[in-house]
């Protein structure tokens, strides 16, 4: 299970990358894009061929990302995070967060073999800034239910 810790850790960097943003606008990945800038973070998409993604420069890896960032966010197939988060380790990416179904074992262990805090499993939207509608709705039913992380 997450921590509450690695959760918070995590949504208070101000800068983050996100691998999943799609070019068709309709994806998940796109969403958190929309909502992360809203909620006022600095959301750096990467995408290997997009060369934007609604308005937003795209960068072709987390390596060539043209500022640090706090954390990277994984919205994509479970065998894509697991390449993805050595790059994360090469880029010296200290956080990541890999969103429901873009998680696998070997990333996560890899992850955490390699000093990365990760977040797994986990909706960012139910924890970055302020919840509102759906999300905060998803949150309350975690609380009930005992599945928010904890200490």
């Amino acid at each position: 299970m997450n921590s509450k810790a690695s959760v918070d850790a995590f949504v208070a960097q101000k800068t983050l990358a996100l691998v999943g943003a799609s070019r068709n606008g309709k994806k998940f990945g796109n969403s958190i894009l929309k909502e992360l800038k809203g909620k006022g973070y600095t959301v750096l998409p990467v995408h290997p061929e997009a060369a934007e993604i609604d308005g937003e420069t795209c960068y072709s890896t987390l390596q060539a990302l043209p500022q640090e960032v706090g954390g990277a966010i994984f919205v994509v197939r479970p065998e894509q995070t697991e390449h993805l988060v050595r790059d994360a380790k090469e880029a010296g990416i200290p956080r990541v967060w890999m969103q429901q179904g873009a998680q696998s074992d070997e990333a996560v262990r890899f992850c955490r073999d390699n000093g990365i805090d990760v977040v797994e499993k986990e909706c960012i939207l139910m924890f970055a800034g302020e919840v509102k509608g759906i999300h905060a709705f998803h949150r309350w039913l975690w609380k009930i239910f005992g599945k928010l992380p904890r200490e």
